[in-house]
């Protein structure tokens, strides 16, 4: 059975060897990119099932190509795990607020490299396919589609801006600290910041408009969705 389509964007032509030889190993169809002109090239003529982006790239940058994945309607879903040579927070939230699922540090080791694309497959194949809609006053999130509306109004989110969004919507009033969010969202023991969820919470609010309240902050605690008394509130 023809197993899923990984593009490697990676400009070190012996790291994208390494990590094309120990996917290929896994039984994994591996397209190759040196630049980030390269990777969206290839992404326009075939959509893998998920991407491995290095940020330092000639020409186009490896954020601006997450960018440019997360904009198009093509591509928004496709799992991105973010490789850097720096181990910059500053680099890694910024990828992350642009919708990257994941990311590793250079060097790594490739056992860790297979063991992220798996959990991020895995968490691809487990999506909602059907029509699973949650309704809380006047947000509406189809998670079949990833899609939210406000009023019939399309939210522009990222796939992990969605994650968080759906997460807390699914469990109103319930408290949940950072840390049960990222595991939620990304799977256990993702090495991941408080700063870069606070980052999420930010960019939802902005996007959510005159609706941002829904997402409460407790202080010193995390985040809850606010438990409405609005009876049509509802879960399909």
């Amino acid at each position: 059975m023809a197993q899923e389509r990984i593009l490697v964007v990676e400009d070190e032509e012996d790291i994208q060897e390494l990590i094309r030889y120990n996917l290929e190993k896994e039984s994994y169809r591996v397209t190759c990119a040196g630049s980030g002109e390269a990777a969206l090239e290839s992404v326009v003529k075939d959509i893998p099932d998920l991407v491995i982006l290095d940020l330092m790239l000639p020409g186009i940058d490896g954020l601006s190509v997450c960018r440019e994945l997360r904009a198009s309607d093509r591509s928004r879903t496709v799992p991105v795990l973010m490789l850097t040579a720096k181990d910059d927070e500053a680099d890694i939230v910024t990828g992350l607020e642009l919708g990257a699922d994941d990311y590793m540090t250079k060097p790594f080791s490739p056992r860790v490299l297979l063991a992220r694309v798996r959990a991020l497959l895995r968490r691809r194949a487990a999506s909602p396919e059907t029509g699973d809609t949650i309704r809380r006053g006047g947000i509406e999130i189809d998670a079949g589609r990833h899609r939210v509306t406000i009023a019939g109004e399309v939210l522009d989110l990222t796939l992990t801006e969605f994650r968080v969004l759906e997460f807390l919507a699914r469990r109103p009033g319930i408290v949940f600290t950072r840390y049960q969010i990222v595991d939620a969202v990304k799977g256990e023991d993702y090495p991941v910041t408080d700063r870069s969820v606070d980052v999420q919470i930010v960019g939802l609010r902005k996007k959510l408009g005159d609706d941002r309240d829904c997402i409460e902050t407790v202080r010193g605690v995390g985040y809850r969705f606010r438990a409405a008394a609005d009876p049509e509130d509802n879960h399909a």
